[in-house]
């Protein structure tokens, strides 16, 4: 029997649809339904690795631990990450199968993937009591209908009702709602059920009589409201979630433990992936965290790190066009600490061989570590698990560059000379007892007196956040009518609304 299910779609791109998601997920399991995440196809620089070896977006690995399951490639089948403005490279079921141009993709690759899409998500429905799948942009991309399988192409093909979401923040919401409906096609438009506002701030009253006027005008309800909600922390898909010079997040911290606070500046270099790995810094109370872009900004900066990027070559031209990589070198020199993570431990190295990612060959590194990349045409996918800094550290590994350390103290995978660190894991720093092990190192290279709160633990935080997600749809949605929808499926006669799909 196949489950119940529900398409989160969005007016726009950064509408709230990973967040609705994940606290649709947070609240169905809550209430005792087993459920699960999906999304046919996604587009982010943000990956992890699943437990059998498979690559998908990070956003799905999020709300599978909202869902409280283990997350697989069935959650995401399709990732695209891009390499630049014009081409991706096409993850399938968890493995890199090619690179290809929009223009390829799009033009025929796209709709080949549809069947195996659909296949994953009917093992889903076959599993579970409910699956909460997720949009991609927004469900009127007209030029794009066609080769659909992220939208409203999975919602026709299994029948599934749509909840389209909205960020009134940005303004035009009412517009949104109509213009995204009015330009479906009358087979698309009868499955979009309703709508739902997020991130809305001030008195709720004074948005009812235009939640009426869109009923009248569509003939479909508002299914909730749900207000803005500070420092959520959630990862994010496809996009910074913050600002270049703004804080990671926005959440109230507890005071340092010690008499000073650390602080922590990244390299916002081009195509960086994973950046989530720095938010269990954000996450320690006294560690104060930004996203920089200029060589001054690092001249306070108790650590520096640079982050993953799909682009080691690219990065390292970016580094030393802005004068970072000298700044970076002088750090060294001086003894402050400095962290590469994957593509920025790459970056750190003496040299680097790539005639895979970039196919730029021969490129000098920085030289600050005695490491030597080359690029291989198999992507290495894992989770592993060891020591450092006499701590238990798990992480997961996504690269196609090839370490071969030369020297330095051994330092997870990779190696550690003086205040220089450089390892291939992302996430080891969610590792409690190894991240504070980490900052207790820093802080005395740096010469601070920062002590790292000892009760403070990143998977917790974490769980606290999606139950935030959680009491957000239980609170402010229309829960008895958000179960009848995904149990149901979309009303009948719900009533076209011109001039439809052109």
């Amino acid at each position: 029997m196949t489950g119940g299910g529900l398409l989160v779609a969005g007016t726009t791109s950064d509408a709230g649809k990973s967040v609705v998601t994940a606290g649709i997920c947070r609240w169905l399991v809550r209430r005792g339904v087993k459920v699960a995440p999906f999304k046919g196809q996604n587009m982010s620089l943000n990956s992890f690795v699943t437990r059998e070896g498979a690559e998908i977006g990070r956003a799905q690995a999020m709300q599978a631990q909202a869902a409280r399951v283990e997350p697989t490639a069935l959650m995401n089948p399709v990732l695209l990450k891009p390499g630049s403005d014009r081409s991706s490279q096409v993850v399938l079921m968890g493995r890199p199968v090619g690179e290809l141009s929009a223009k390829g993709y799009h033009g025929g690759r796209q709709r080949e993937l549809f069947e195996p899409v659909m296949a994953c998500l009917e093992e889903l429905r076959g599993t579970y009591d409910a699956v909460i799948c997720e949009g991609a942009g927004s469900p009127a991309e007209i030029n794009l209908r066609r080769t659909d399988i992220v939208n409203m192409g999975i919602a026709r093909a299994a029948r599934l009702p749509v909840l389209v979401v909205g960020d009134i923040d940005r303004g035009g919401v009412f517009a949104q709602f109509f213009g995204t409906t009015a330009l479906l096609s009358p087979e698309d438009q009868a499955l979009v059920a309703g709508y739902l506002v997020n991130k809305f701030r001030g008195d709720v009253s004074l948005l009812e009589p235009g939640l009426e006027m869109l009923l009248g005008l569509t003939g479909r309800r508002t299914f909730g409201v749900l207000p803005y909600a500070h420092g959520l922390g959630i990862d994010e898909e496809d996009g910074l979630r913050i600002s270049l010079r703004g804080a990671v997040r926005e959440s109230v911290v507890a005071p340092p433990v010690g008499e000073d606070v650390l602080r922590v500046a990244v390299c916002a270099v081009p195509l960086m992936s994973n950046f989530t790995d720095v938010d269990a810094l954000a996450a320690e109370p006294g560690v104060v965290v930004r996203f920089v872009d200029r060589a001054e900004e690092l001249a306070d900066a108790d650590l520096v790190v640079v982050p993953g990027t799909r682009g080691t070559v690219k990065a390292l031209a970016w580094l030393r066009e802005r004068g970072l990589a000298d700044a970076l070198v002088r750090r060294a020199a001086e003894g402050r600490p400095v962290l590469g993570i994957c593509g920025g431990f790459q970056a750190l190295g003496e040299h680097i061989e790539d005639d895979v990612e970039s196919r730029a060959g021969a490129v000098d590194g920085l030289g600050l570590l005695p490491v030597r990349v080359r690029f291989a045409p198999d992507k290495t996918l894992a989770r592993p698990v060891g020591e450092a800094l006499g701590a238990r550290v798990e992480g997961y590994e996504i690269h196609h560059g090839v370490a071969e350390v030369l020297g330095g103290d051994p330092f997870l995978d990779g190696c550690r000379v003086g205040a220089v660190w450089g390892t291939h894991w992302h996430g080891s720093l969610e590792s409690d007892d190894f991240r504070r092990a980490f900052l207790r190192e820093v802080a005395a290279q740096a010469g601070r007196r920062f002590v790292p709160a000892p009760g403070t633990s990143f998977g917790t935080l974490r769980e606290e956040q999606l139950d935030r997600l959680g009491d957000l749809i239980e609170e402010h949605a229309d829960t008895d009518a958000l179960m009848r929808l995904i149990e149901e499926g979309a009303p009948v006669g719900l009533p076209f609304i011109p001039p439809g799909a052109p």
